[in-house]
């Protein structure tokens, strides 16, 4: 069989095959009609584990790898079309429909916002890209910045998730797996650390600096230029600033921004010390309530999986079959248990498209627990 005939064989089997599926998800629905009228779960992997094996007895040694690796796909396809024919619209995915009709056009102008930190933090050069003419709450927590949201006293929070190279900040995304909340708006901002110290100092005379841990990692070669030098973390770069400011010592600096010099009276000794010049920390906006803005293409979840072999695979492959592009992936363990992590995911898909909302149908019995952050609009 010359090459033009083995793929005409090919095309042959292909066809058969598609003929087969579409007749194997026609049966399908009478297996969701049954389970619907009987009460039984739609995942039954006592059933699953048992036709795996009778299949590969089937084909033998040789192709049951292959068996084992298409099959659990075909599996998956069927219980995200059961789910979908037994359970409907669950009430995460009405919210989101009432969200995507019901949320006004803009954001609004002039809403109460918390933030991390005092004046001059980088949330809140973060808060004016949204809502330049917003009003700002400080708190001296991130886990305060999440209650003020949670419990009414703010419309919205702007909060510090990830920068280009100090990479995840990990107490944020604890903090989102023990409050609610949605994301509404993600934005970067360009972060270039400053060396701040009190007027007249000179850069000889410092030997002890102060900043946000993540300042710190993002200027580590030039802090290792300065042997001898103290480095103490503190709570934010901007309370840095205020902390050289009010101390009064000649011999303190703080890594901060420029504003935080004109806004605390302080001399820049030396400007853009970070490790790398296209510095950018990424801020979510959250809120209490479920808002989607028009143009909408960023999706957050969070996900626990089962402990077993090939649970994340499942996830990722239903995300492929979607064609939906998985853009950030991240991982954090769960406190009081051992070896389990939850997983978080940003989805690059337009809540407009059809195959959006599907995606929860399909992660319906995937997962322990499946937590929606929101859809929303990243401005760069």
């Amino acid at each position: 069989m010359d090459l033009p005939e083995a793929r005409a064989s090919i095309r042959e089997i292909d066809s058969q095959i598609a003929t087969l599926m579409t007749r194997r998800m026609e049966a399908v629905k009478a297996v969701a009609q049954y389970k619907a009228a009987h009460s039984l779960p739609v995942h039954d992997p006592q059933v699953e584990r048992q036709k795996l094996a009778e299949l590969a007895a089937q084909v033998g040694e040789e192709m049951a790898p292959v068996i084992d690796a298409l099959f659990p796909v075909i599996f998956n396809l069927s219980r995200s079309a059961q789910n979908r024919l037994i359970h409907g619209d669950s009430p995460l995915k009405a919210a989101i429909r009432h969200a995507i009709e019901h949320t006004d056009r803009e954001l609004p102008a002039r809403p109460l916002v918390a933030c991390q930190g005092v004046e001059g933090a980088y949330s809140q050069q973060a808060l004016g890209r949204l809502f330049p003419a917003g009003n700002t709450l400080y708190f001296n927590s991130f886990e305060k910045v999440f209650s003020a949201v949670e419990q009414g006293l703010c419309r919205y929070g702007m909060l510090p998730l990830e920068n280009s190279t100090a990479g995840s900040v990990s107490r944020i995304y604890d903090l989102m797996m023990a409050h609610d909340f949605y994301i509404v708006r993600s934005c970067r901002v360009k972060v270039d650390h400053c060396l701040l110290a009190n007027r007249g100092v000179r850069l000889s005379d410092i030997r002890e600096i102060v900043s946000h841990e993540q300042a710190i990692a993002q200027c580590q070669d030039f802090l290792q230029s300065l042997p001898g030098v103290k480095v103490n973390v503190c709570a934010n770069t901007a309370e840095a600033a205020k902390a050289v400011q009010s101390s009064g010592r000649r011999d303190l600096a703080a890594l901060s921004s420029r504003a935080c010099a004109e806004l605390y009276g302080l001399d820049c000794l030396q400007d853009s010390v970070q490790d790398r010049g296209n510095n950018y920390t990424r801020f979510i906006c959250i809120s209490k309530q479920l808002e989607i803005y028009p143009g909408a293409h960023r999706t957050s979840l969070m996900m626990v999986l089962p402990n077993r072999v090939g649970s994340l695979y499942t996830v990722l492959s239903r995300l492929y079959a979607l064609g939906i592009n998985l853009i950030k992936l991240e991982s954090r363990p769960l406190a009081n248990s051992d070896f389990e992590f939850m997983f978080y995911f940003d989805l690059d898909t337009s809540v407009y498209a059809g195959k959006f909302l599907r995606v929860f149908d399909d992660l319906a019995g995937e997962v322990v627990s499946l937590k929606y952050l929101g859809s929303y609009t990243e401005v760069v």
